[in-house]
Formats: structure tokens, sequence, C-alpha cells
């Protein structure tokens, strides 16, 4: 919801002063009611006047009643100032954090939901919905290539975009890199077709191996599949992908133990496009992987990252480090709480 809060707040920025305004009058009356005007106004530093014209039109909408002692809340009135009193801290909660994770990483934006995606799968799909807000917001008309990597945070992602997406665009969706060794509910292939699926939106597929020898690597490129396909990736315009921890995903592709030994020594703490890096953002391991490499996310000219949870709190201010300037990144509260107290 907050991001409709802040869309109105751009169109009608006098309206949260009104709002904040009769809130404050409404807590004042609320905690000392049967209240009269003249104090109230000198404890919340208006004028009698404004305050008449506040109060008049509160009781107009039964949230205000005059008695002979003062004025009080309706039962309507008490319902509302409480509920709009915690609908506000949230907001301006979310959006202190949002302030505060731009001033560390210095990207483009950074969209923060209510919860902890490790506690509740519906904070996964607030995200999500956020992403397709965003990109109804940032992708122009007419076509559109977005590439698009693997994970179960996509997976949820792809569920959450809609057909309206597909207005006056034409969509296509491309696997970022390539990914047979995974789950394949959760390979780039899959989660680009459903994207596709929920858009009305085309989409191609990579067929190739998680990764490869340089030996192997180098025929593939030759395919003429494989060759149509690393085209369009290239020719994206919009990246989408989320960052994982690195130990679990080193782990889900099966990597064999040695070389998960060598990131435990190396201090990985997290994952992205196939790079494992440390707290600093350092790189200290890259897996050869046919698509899209870190380096090209510099001439995109969206990058949307989605990752949340507090487990993944780590690997997030990590990859910030190294994100372009251009990122989105849509969390959530529990990764930015441990991304906040870990930069004091």
């Amino acid at each position: 919801m907050h991001r409709e809060f802040e869309w109105i707040e751009s169109v009608v920025p006098d309206m949260v002063n009104v709002l904040n305004r009769r809130i404050s009058i409404l807590q004042g009356i609320l905690q000392d009611q049967p209240v009269g005007r003249r104090s109230l106004a000198s404890r919340l530093d208006l004028s009698e006047r404004v305050l008449r014209t506040e109060t008049d039109f509160m009781k107009e909408q039964g949230l205000v009643a005059a008695t002979k002692s003062g004025m009080q809340l309706t039962e309507n009135g008490r319902i509302t100032v409480v509920s709009l009193t915690d609908f506000l801290q949230q907001e301006l909660g979310l959006r202190t954090k949002e302030r505060q994770l731009n001033s560390i990483f210095q990207v483009e934006r950074c969209l923060v939901v209510p919860g902890d995606s490790d506690l509740d799968q519906a904070v996964s799909r607030s995200m999500g919905a956020s992403v397709n807000q965003l990109l109804q917001a940032l992708l122009p008309p007419g076509k559109n290539v977005l590439a698009v990597m693997g994970g179960t945070t996509m997976a949820t992602v792809a569920r959450s975009l809609s057909s309206e997406l597909a207005h006056e665009r034409d969509l296509m969706f491309v696997p970022a890199r390539g990914g047979i060794g995974e789950r394949v509910d959760v390979q780039a292939n899959n989660i680009c077709a459903q994207m596709a699926q929920q858009t009305n939106g085309q989409h191609r597929a990579l067929y190739v191996p998680e990764h490869v020898s340089e030996k192997t690597y180098q025929p593939l490129l030759r395919e003429p599949a494989v060759q149509e396909v690393v085209s369009l990736i290239k020719q994206s315009n919009a990246v989408i992908h989320s960052i994982g921890e690195a130990i679990p995903m080193a782990q889900r592709r099966s990597m064999p133990q040695v070389t998960i030994d060598e990131l435990l020594k190396d201090d990985a703490v997290g994952e992205a496009f196939g790079y494992f890096f440390n707290a600093e953002g350092q790189i200290v391991r890259k897996l050869s992987r046919i698509g899209l490499q870190l380096e090209d996310l510099a001439s995109m000219k969206c990058v949307v990252a989605v990752a949340g949870g507090a487990s993944k709190g780590q690997a997030i201010a990590a990859y910030m480090k190294i994100a372009p300037r251009q990122t989105y990144l849509v969390t959530d509260e529990g990764a930015a709480n441990v991304i906040l107290k870990g930069s004091v």
C-alpha cells in the first residue's frame, strides 16, 4: 500500500500536511477529552480559527462530538484515529528505512515492504507486487526484452506480474544465464515462461548447463539456438534478479564440498549472476556460464534486484556494494533492519 500513498503524495503534496494536522487534532482530543478548543489550540500550536475549521469538518464527518464539557471523539472517531495512527507510523517508518538504504547504497532507489519474508510467505508476494508496479512505471512503450534470473524469489515475482504490464508493450522474457541444474520450477527458463504467461508476453529458453568447462563453453556459443537467445539477452533493456546467500546457493547447485570449503575460507556471504562475493563486495569466485555477465549490467537501462528476509541481509548489503548505479532494490523490513543495524 505504501507505494500508492507515495504516489498520491507526489500528486497532492498538501494532502499529507492536511492528514497529519487532522490526525494530530484527533489524537489531542483522544488524549484529553473532553477538551476545550482554546486549550487544544494552544497545545497543538494552532490558531483557534484553523482548529475551528478542522473540528467543524470532523463533526460533519461524525468523528468529533461537542459537549458542554468540551470536544470528544465519537466511537467512529476513536477507531479512525487509532487505525490511521498505526498506518502512518508504519508508512513513515518504511519511508525512513528506504531513505537510509538509499543513502548507504547510492543506487537509483530502494523500496521496502513491511514484514520479513523469512517468517511470512505473504511478504514475498508483496515484494513481487512491488516489482510489478515498478516495471509498470519504468518500462517504456513498445518492445521490451527482460533478462530474468532463476530462484525461489524470482518464482514468486513471476506469479505477481499482471497482464496490465503488457499494455502498449511487446514483452519478451529471456533467461539471463544458462541454468540447467537447479530444480525445474526455479530455473530461469521456467520462470521466463511463467512471466510470459502472466503478462501475455513471449519467452525464449536457453538450454545450457549451469556451469561448463572452457572447452565446452566455446562450442556451445556457436550453436545457432544458443546464439539466438544470447543475442536477445545482449539486447535486453531490463534485468530482474535476486541475491542469494553464498553457501546455501552453492549447496543448492550441488557444488563439490571442496569448493564450498573454499567459499567458507574466502568468507563468501552472497551470490548473484554466478558470482560469489564477501562482505566487502569483493568477488571471490565466478561460475563460467553462458549469458549475462555482471559487467553487462552497467549498460542496462533498468536493473531490478529483489531479495528479502533477515537471513539475506548480509548478502544484500555485500552485493549492493558492487551493484550498478541504476539498480532498484526491492526488499523487506527483515533484511532492511539487518542491513541498517550493520551500518551503524
